[in-house]
């Protein structure tokens, strides 16, 4: 999932580099966008730009996809994939410039479909389709009472502790609730002197790591339609997150600390627990140096986990004559052959049901798979989401030195003065 996802989010795997980004367009599928449609003269080519989530497996992922594309259908596939460290930039700049690529995948879409640039899900996703794709990420994706962001691959986020760690601090169980968690990195900090938990609250990801924790005190971003950020129930997260810090439980200056930085800790064996993902994981299993375990994130009260979750998007750019295509490459990509193939090799997690059923295979999924039909997202369907989130990011961490309370009255003041 950014992704994020950067990621997933996904972004989830560190990204290096960007492919030359060749013109967009090609035949007669890359006219104008702004007030395009699928009438006109009918495309043959169009363009995709995709993000990298991984150097060994993306770009051969979407050739070979553009292959099976052109063979099925008969139309061309032009396969742009660029690293997360430009996609914003130059998908953006094509966008101002009025030639975007038919196909964008991105973390997120909510402003292109407040300017009426994109095609919704009646238009070009194939009613089976829609009706695979999990509910959560349709309503995360549905902005104005329409579906526009179709997601391409998701994660969720768990608590992941250090086995010896904990076995040095007599710990014998993750904790479930707040109060435990507490306990136990004093307990991990006190034993070993390694940090008892990895808090990364620096400009990468502050929002993903807050959200962890806000959703699991019975707060949100937004509630019935307003920016909530300073809402009491965040409040008290976030102060308790400052307890952390105070306590010394935490790593030093957490208000720096970015999310790769919190994993490199964790995978040092420095750690005891960290928020973490499949791809952590799978960076893990590949080291093989920390005995790990991964267990729902615990809840301030005890009560049922709700995980954080990403995806990032697929989104359609109405265009002259693009629509059958468009249509066309959305009925392949979500093929339970294509997405799940994708999916499975970039180590993330399915969007849909029949993508549910295919990763069961995987008992290391699990703890994922049994909440990814209810995670919780940011707010992507509101279009001001990336300012707010912007904001969050390079401001959040201020509350590890001042108070929490004042910290979010700004972010929230910030936030109303966006919408």
């Amino acid at each position: 999932m950014s992704s994020t996802r950067r990621h997933i989010m996904l972004a989830a795997t560190a990204v290096t580099g960007a492919m030359v980004l060749s013109a967009c367009g090609g035949g007669t599928g890359a006219g104008q966008a702004a007030g395009g449609s699928g009438d006109g003269e009918k495309a043959t080519s169009i363009t995709l730009m995709a993000a990298e989530y991984s150097k060994d497996n993306t770009k051969a992922f979407w050739d070979a996809f553009a292959k099976e594309y052109k063979s099925k259908y008969g139309y061309t596939l032009n396969v742009n994939v660029v690293s997360w460290d430009n996609i914003d930039q130059q998908s953006s700049t094509m966008i101002q410039n009025n030639q975007p690529p038919d196909i964008l995948n991105l973390n997120a879409y909510a402003s292109y479909a407040k300017d009426g640039l994109l095609y919704d899900a009646d238009a070009v996703l194939p009613s089976e389709v829609k009706s695979d794709i999990l509910p959560t990420f349709v309503q995360y994706g549905t902005y104005d009472g329409k579906f526009y962001g179709f997601p391409d691959l998701s994660s969720a986020r768990a608590l992941f502790y250090n086995k010896t760690l904990f076995d040095k601090a007599g710990i014998s169980a993750p904790p479930t609730t707040w109060a435990e968690l507490e306990a136990d990195a004093k307990k991990v900090k006190d034993a070993t002197g390694d940090a008892g938990y990895a808090m990364p609250l620096g400009p990468e990801e502050a929002q993903g790591e807050f959200s962890m924790w806000l959703f699991n005190n019975g707060g949100d971003w937004k509630s019935d339609g307003s920016w909530s950020i300073n809402s009491d129930k965040n409040v008290e997260t976030l102060t308790f997150l400052k307890k952390l810090a105070d306590e010394k439980l935490t790593q030093s200056n957490p208000a720096r600390t970015n999310r790769a930085d919190a994993f490199d800790l964790f995978k040092s064996g420095k750690a005891g627990m960290v928020v973490g993902f499949s791809p952590l994981a799978a960076a893990l299993d590949a080291d093989k140096t920390v005995d790990y375990g991964v267990a729902p994130f615990p809840s301030n009260d005890g009560s049922e986990s709700k995980t954080f979750g990403v995806t990032d998007y697929l989104m359609a750019f109405k265009k002259s004559g693009n629509q059958d295509a468009v249509k066309a490459f959305y009925e392949l990509y979500y093929d339970k052959d294509q997405i799940n193939t994708f999916i499975e090799k970039e180590g993330f997690l399915p969007v849909t049901t029949s993508g549910l059923e295919y990763f069961q295979k995987d008992d290391a999924l699990k703890v994922y798979l049994d909440t990814l039909p209810n995670a919780r997202l940011t707010p992507t369907d509101d279009p001001t989401w990336d300012k707010v989130k912007l904001a969050v990011q390079q401001n959040l961490g201020a509350a590890m030195t001042e108070d929490p309370k004042s910290v979010l009255d700004k972010l929230q003041q910030s936030a109303e003065a966006e919408s």
